[in-house]
């Protein structure tokens, strides 16, 4: 779906090349961390209190649902139990 009208997206893609690299990479960069707190504050009020590593599972399979194979997914939720 695509509802912005044509001169506003022009306008926004002006206003972020505008920008140097590096703050537009800053911005990314707090926009991730704000998703990430919002999604771990999701976790918390679904679940409660959770141990750390168990919230670093949820956290992944929220963030990366279909990005990798069952096996590949296997192997990085046992990993971050040891992180």
């Amino acid at each position: 779906m695509k509802d912005t009208p044509a001169g506003i997206e022009a306008t926004f893609l002006d206003l972020m090349m505008s920008r140097s690299p590096s703050e537009r990479l800053a911005m990314a960069c707090r926009t991730f961390d704000t998703g990430k707190a919002l999604i771990q504050a999701g976790i918390l009020d679904e679940c409660g209190e959770l141990e750390p590593g168990e919230l670093r599972r949820r956290m992944f399979l929220r963030l990366y649902p279909q990005d990798f194979a069952q096996d590949e997914k296997e192997q990085i939720i046992a990993s971050l139990a040891d992180i």
